[in-house]
């Protein structure tokens, strides 16, 4: 059975469960579905009302975009477990198999592809959470604080996933390279992430 498709009860107990998947890239990728979700209902609670008929336009691409991540982060939950599976196959080879290498290489390179998208995906709502700060109805503040709170979760979680896959990586152009992304993506929508949450915190005192 899907993850993605499972009820919050089965789901959580999957993940507290001694089985290495759903893990810590799964639950960072609900949190960015939980995230993109709020901006949806903000939108929705949003639109059509005469007193942000400025930002109707906006609010009408926000929903689209909200729940275009909702679906791609709620796909990401199965896609992490199914990149996981041949790390976990290369861990349990033993050392003296001359394919062992290559094929720990490898999969520590699969393995890092669906959280590097996480954060991404993770970016793109956070974004929708500041203009939904500004352009969203005041009465649903305290749900863009929540959902943006949720993304950067998203963000720097998935980010300690692909970290603790580098390390390891013999290649190490392709590490630091992957080590600057997240770098990077961390940098700009994590402080945006922050702005985000102080003006609705702001706000809201």
């Amino acid at each position: 059975m899907s993850f993605a498709e499972m009820s919050a009860q089965s789901f959580t107990g999957a993940l507290s469960s001694s089985e290495p998947v759903p893990g810590g890239g799964g639950a960072c990728a609900l949190a960015g579905a939980l995230g993109a979700s709020l901006a949806a209902m903000v939108g929705n609670l949003t639109a059509g009302k005469k007193k942000y008929a400025e930002y109707e336009r906006d609010i009408q691409r926000i929903l689209k975009d909200a729940e275009r991540l909702r679906l791609a982060l709620l796909a990401l939950i199965d896609r992490d477990a199914e990149c996981f599976a041949p790390l976990s196959r290369a861990y349990g080879l033993t050392r003296d198999n001359p394919a062992r290498d290559a094929l720990m290489e490898d999969a520590l390179k699969l393995a890092c592809t669906v959280p590097v998208e996480i954060m991404r995906c993770a970016a793109e709502a956070i974004a929708l959470h500041a203009e939904l700060a500004v352009k969203g109805s005041a009465l649903m503040l305290s749900d863009v604080g929540v959902g943006v709170l949720c993304c950067k979760t998203a963000l720097m979680g998935a980010s300690l996933n692909v970290l603790t896959n580098v390390r390891l990586m013999k290649d190490l152009s392709f590490a630091g390279a992957l080590r600057d992304r997240c770098g990077a993506l961390i940098a700009e929508h994590g402080a945006a992430a922050d702005r985000c949450y102080a003006a609705v915190l702001q706000k809201l005192s």
